[in-house]
């Protein structure tokens, strides 16, 4: 067994007993979601100890966006209808995974942002917990052509807060670049708002590309597009019902999964303790909206 490869198997092992030794942690977690916390945290065991409790209390501290999540319900098959999130086929030279997200309407008062994230997350988890090829990196692509000015009151805050924070410093993926493509000139309006939750090294990170323009080429490969982006991985519609197939398919594991990776903190050891996990916790469970001025 080649070094790197045997040194990759002790430090599983070793993540493996750690988490055994955590009472207020889930013990049954995935082989394949161990091995990307490591990947994602660099292979420093400390870092990815504190990564995997932070994910697991972060997710227990938003039931609204991580419980309930059946693939059949109706608010479930209404994002599924009216966005395109897909991961596209093909990573660039960099092993990048990219994937678009798309409203696929103008008609935003079908939108739902809660709905809309928890959906987000179930494909998410599907990667996360299905996919073996691990990539250095990841690339999201967000098209906002059909994202209007009446997006901005769709907006809830609480909600927005938990999914930037688990985005950035709890999903075990290495963020490489983040694109905003027909970005339209309201666009700093939004982006106002996530300002405020953007850690500065991922707000360096984010590009944004005018209406008709190609400058997006220059970090992704036109090639590993869809068709609809004049590119050869097939059509929008075509990956889409790939992942839609894929979720479905997953439906038991996402029904049972409410317990399954709950933290019960009555049992967490004090020793257990940092300001990530209490910033976890701390986080409002209200809801709260925008009203557009």
């Amino acid at each position: 067994m080649p070094d790197q490869e045997y040194s990759d198997c002790r430090d599983l092992v070793t993540i493996k007993d750690w988490l055994q030794k955590q009472p207020h942690l889930p013990d049954d977690v995935e082989e394949l979601l161990l091995r990307r916390f490591l990947a994602s945290c660099g292979y420093s065991l400390e870092l990815t100890k504190r990564t995997i409790d932070f994910f697991f209390t972060l997710r227990s501290n938003a039931p609204e966006i991580f419980c309930k999540r059946d693939p059949w319900a109706p608010e479930i098959r209404r994002v599924l209808e009216i966005t395109d999130l897909i991961p596209l086929p093909r990573k660039t030279k960099e092993n990048y995974k990219v994937f678009i997200y798309r409203l696929n309407t103008p008609e935003i008062e079908l939108f739902n942002f809660v709905d809309a994230v928890k959906t987000f997350f179930m494909l998410a988890d599907t990667r996360l917990t299905e996919e073996e090829d691990i990539p250095a990196g990841e690339v999201p692509i967000f098209d906002s052509a059909n994202v209007s000015l009446k997006f901005i009151p769709k907006i809830n805050l609480s909600v927005l807060r938990k999914y930037m924070l688990y985005t950035q410093e709890a999903i075990p993926i290495r963020l490489k670049q983040i694109h905003v493509i027909n970005a339209p000139a309201y666009i700093s309006k939004i982006h106002a708002i996530c300002k405020p939750f953007l850690k500065t090294e991922v707000a360096k990170l984010i590009k944004f590309h005018e209406p008709n323009s190609d400058s997006l080429y220059k970090d992704v490969p036109q090639d590993l597009l869809p068709e609809e982006y004049g590119g050869k991985a097939g059509t929008v519609e075509q990956i889409k019902r790939y992942w839609v197939k894929r979720i479905e398919a997953k439906r038991d594991w996402f029904l049972s999964n409410d317990q399954r990776w709950a933290v019960d903190e009555a049992l967490r050891p004090s020793n257990c303790k940092d300001e990530r996990s209490d910033k976890a916790r701390d986080l409002p469970g209200s809801f709260r909206s925008l009203a557009l001025d």
